[in-house]
């Protein structure tokens, strides 16, 4: 009976799943693998590793322990894995973020010299990087017709894939195999479960109560308007593909979570296409522009993590990613517009934090989110939008609400809806005073921006 391997990456499910369907193939015997490269466990935070970990252990159950979990360099553990059960193949999801492409490449170099192949089914987005160009084969730069040719192109329904009628390889009576280590397991909690049945379940919740405002309430952190499924697609244990499924367009609310859809497949593709602009400014022209460094920086950026820089919208961002490994993406625009245009810190140190914080971390997402907030992404003209944190507080977090669950320094009796973005009557004690002047500081934003010419 031939055999093949499954490894598992950002596909952490088995449903909808289309390198399994093509791993079983002509009755395969399926070993099931998850290699945890110390590399990518090195920088994850510990709220990153459990639910990595928690999900991974659904799928252990889900195959009756049957899937190995190993620790090691790809490049080393998979030929090994491949000799001891006479694989002639790997199938995996692609990965198109430049780790992830130079990881493959080493990958599929050790295979072949072993007379193994890499096989590469599907990906983590509805429509794959490199698929949307313009007419001449170009990559769009910019989202809008990037968007309405990523329509017309489209995608496939859900694969119907699963863990039944599989002959799945058990590991422990293959010898030779590298050694198994457990899922990660760091014991902190999370907001919101792990693994693909909750995703499903997530899903299902917020089809019933949450799509059909979510046109008006995604950008409200007061409310539960968004769907929390970042994590999920992060991890892959559900595919954007399944979720499409259940859109119905013709409706604002599905019509607006398409769109967002859209933008993480529009970013990765512009990764995918520009490497470099993980770290370095896709607009070249604002490598030159002023950034502040030194001990003073170094202060405002502590303040700014911890969530004390007397701006209540922008510390309880920052105290809710600290609390739980994720923050609202409105208020994520705040504070990034706020650490680039008010303290003017390099756009890199803020992604650099979210990416060590945030358990939805894509680098595709967060490195272009942080240089559309800077003005150096992919956004025509940007450089003038500044926010002001605390006029977005208030149209954001009209009630308050947010800001009161997140500082509890201002959640008294004494400070009432609204005023808790401005504090007119005063700080109750403990709570800093704004580190900057924002009007100030906008000024000496769009004066550094004007230099670059």
């Amino acid at each position: 009976m031939p055999a093949t391997v499954l490894w598992f990456r950002r596909d952490l499910r088995l449903r909808d799943l289309p390198s399994l369907i093509d791993a079983a193939a002509d009755d395969s015997d399926v070993l099931a693998c998850f290699v945890l490269d110390p590399r990518l466990e090195a920088g994850s935070g510990p709220r990153r590793l459990q639910f990595l970990g928690d999900a991974l252990r659904e799928i252990q159950d889900s195959l009756d322990g049957r899937l190995l979990i190993t620790r090691g360099r790809p490049e080393e553990a998979l030929p090994s894995i491949c000799s001891a059960v006479g694989a002639t193949s790997v199938h995996v999801s692609a990965d198109f973020s430049p780790f992830g492409v130079r990881r493959d490449a080493a990958v599929a170099e050790h295979l072949g010299a072993q007379g193994v192949s890499l096989v590469a089914t599907g990906s983590p987005y509805l429509v794959s990087p490199g698929r949307v160009t313009k007419d001449d084969g170009t990559p769009y730069k910019v989202f809008t017709p990037f968007f309405k040719r990523w329509r017309d192109i489209g995608w496939r329904a859900p694969a119907q894939s699963g863990p039944a009628g599989v002959s799945w390889i058990d590991p422990t009576g293959v010898t030779g195999l590298p050694a198994p280590c457990g899922a990660p397991n760091p014991e902190v909690p999370l907001d919101l479960p792990a693994g693909e049945t909750a995703a499903r379940q997530r899903w299902n919740e917020f089809l019933a109560d949450g799509l059909q405002s979510y046109a008006t309430d995604r950008d409200r952190p007061d409310k539960p308007g968004t769907s929390r499924m970042s994590a999920h697609l992060k991890f892959g244990t559900v595919h954007p593909r399944t979720l499409a499924a259940d859109l119905d367009v013709s409706d604002p609310g599905a019509a607006a979570y398409l769109r967002e859809l859209a933008f993480r497949d529009f970013y990765a593709a512009v990764l995918q296409q520009w490497p470099a602009s993980a770290w370095r400014n896709f607009n070249a022209a604002f490598d030159t522009i002023e950034v502040d460094s030194g001990a003073d920086a170094e202060a405002a950026f502590e303040a700014w993590k911890q969530g004390r820089t007397g701006f209540p919208i922008v510390d309880a961002g920052m105290r809710q990613l600290l609390a739980t490994g994720f923050m609202h993406n409105r208020v994520r625009m705040i504070v990034a517009s706020f650490a680039v245009k008010d303290l003017h810190l390099p756009w890199q140190w803020g992604a650099r934090w979210f990416m060590e914080q945030l358990v939805d971390a894509d680098v595709a997402s967060n490195q272009h989110g942080w240089q559309w907030c800077a003005g150096s992404g992919t956004d025509a003209a940007p450089y003038f939008r500044v926010f002001n944190p605390t006029a977005q507080g208030e149209k954001f977090d009209p009630s308050g609400d947010y800001v009161r669950r997140w500082v509890p320094e201002l959640d008294g009796p004494t400070i009432t809806g609204a005023d808790v973005h401005r504090l007119k009557a005063g700080r109750p004690a403990g709570y800093p005073e704004p580190i900057v002047d924002h009007a100030a500081e906008r000024n000496e934003a769009l004066r550094r921006y004007g230099q670059l010419g």
